[in-house]
Parts: C-alpha cells; structure tokens; sequence
C-alpha cells in the first residue's frame, strides 16, 4: 500500500475530501476528519474507527494496525502501517471510519427533542 493508493481509496467515498492540518493531508466528510496519511511520518495513516472495528484489525492485522498513543487511541484512532495494509482491509477501514463521521454529521443534524 502506498499513499497515493490510501488517498485513492479515501477520496472514492461519497462526499470525501482533502485538505490539511498541521501540514499534513486529511480526509473529511461533512467537514469531519475520518483518515489522515503522514503524521507522524510518511509511511503512516490514520483512521478514527469505532472501538470493535479497532479491536479487530489490531488482533487479526497487528503488522499493519495499532492504535495512536494515549487517549487518542483509546478513542479509535487506529495508525496504519502503509507498506503492511492490505488494500481490502484498508478499504474497509477507511469505509468504517467515513461512516463514523458521516453518521455523526448527520445525528447532529436532526432536531432535538424537548
């Protein structure tokens, strides 16, 4: 896996784009970070999974998934050892982390209840 092929796959999910923080790239939807490639270096990315889905790439693929330091890790952030990934787990991953914020985005939209 490569960072162009991470990109390819992050930016293929509807509403998904580019831009930068800390100069480094991210993806987002509905303004909402879900992946990021280079941080803290170039052969690394990131993805915000849902704390089963983390779970279970970090036992059945811990040469390419391991979760970020601290409580960023203990929240799903799930690092990304490009040259280990598997181009289908990987798109699994970063279709569950789009998911995350894409349903988030859009639990914040509905109207509260009194």
């Amino acid at each position: 896996m490569t960072a162009a092929q991470f990109r390819k796959i992050a930016l293929s999910l509807p509403g998904a784009v580019e831009a930068s923080h800390m100069g480094h790239p991210d993806f987002r939807a509905n303004g909402k970070v879900f992946a990021t490639l280079g941080n803290p270096a170039q052969n690394l990315g990131m993805v915000k999974l849902p704390l089963d889905r983390q779970k279970e790439l970090l036992q059945t693929d811990p040469a390419a998934f391991y979760p970020a330091t601290g409580a960023w890790g203990r929240a799903g952030c799930t690092m990304v050892r490009l040259e280990c990934a598997d181009e289908e787990k990987l798109g699994e991953a970063l279709t569950a982390a789009w998911q995350v914020v894409r349903s988030k985005a859009s639990a914040e939209k509905q109207p509260r209840k009194p």
